[in-house]
């Protein structure tokens, strides 16, 4: 299999099928805590980076030959190795997910392109849509995110304001904390502020605890962990 891989054990999804729109590492972002390394092609330019078609085929003769596995999926994830809405036919995919499988669809972005009226349309036919949001401004983001020449993390925001108001499915919102990086309490309460205005359904902190190519990284300490999580409210959890 090329696109699909999986059903693997999610901390979050349950049993979760996966599958990657676009081939390995073309992303919008070069993240400093990415565990599959350096982007290979960063850019914000969408495009049918892989043909839909292949990926419907792949998906149809997985679930021909693994029936038993179908039944207890809870999920189709989109995620992989790249970002998945730079793939330009993603709405379709979606679509046509949801009509052969009959499972619900959640997609795991980086938010670099919520500010496209476009492909929020295309995200809202997800059952499931988990952003993450490491930064609210665009120093933190330009260092923990290295983003695409042109990506604004203000627009990011704007973007996921919108969405909340046009979709009715849940959001998820991931924060990755990086110690000494974006967890002083000044930034902490930008977030804040963000998360407010986003209205998300859940908030999940996370720090990086897998192998990266950086070798600076420090996690967050527990404890620390702990009182932002407070800091962020009920609807808060350290995954």
């Amino acid at each position: 299999m090329k696109y699909i891989y999986g059903p693997l054990k999610s901390r979050r999804l349950g049993l979760s099928l996966g599958i990657s729109l676009t081939p390995y590492k073309i992303c919008s972002f070069d993240c400093i805590y990415c565990q599959l390394g350096k982007t290979n092609h960063k850019t914000q330019d969408r495009s049918e980076y892989v043909l839909i078609s292949e990926i419907i085929e792949e998906l149809r003769l997985w679930l021909f030959n693994n029936i038993t596995k179908k039944e207890s999926m809870e999920f189709i994830t989109m995620s992989g190795s790249g970002e998945p809405s730079l793939n330009s036919r993603m709405g379709d995919l979606i679509i046509q997910i949801k009509g052969l499988a009959h499972k619900p669809v959640a997609v795991i972005t980086n938010a670099s392109l919520m500010n496209l009226a476009g492909m929020r349309k295309e995200l809202a036919h997800a059952d499931l849509v988990i952003p993450s949001l490491d930064a609210a401004n665009q120093d933190v983001f330009n260092k923990i995110d290295r983003p695409a020449a042109g990506i604004k993390v203000q627009d990011i925001l704007d973007g996921l304001i919108a969405f909340r108001k046009e979709y009715t499915g849940q959001i998820w919102l991931e924060i990755m904390l990086i110690k000494g990086s974006n967890d002083s309490s000044a930034h902490i309460k930008l977030l804040q502020e963000a998360i407010e205005r986003i209205k998300p359904d859940r908030i999940q902190l996370n720090s990086p605890v897998r192998v990266t190519t950086e070798t600076n990284l420090a996690c967050v300490e527990q404890k620390k962990l702990e009182e932002i999580k407070e800091i962020f409210g009920d609807r808060c959890e350290i995954i």
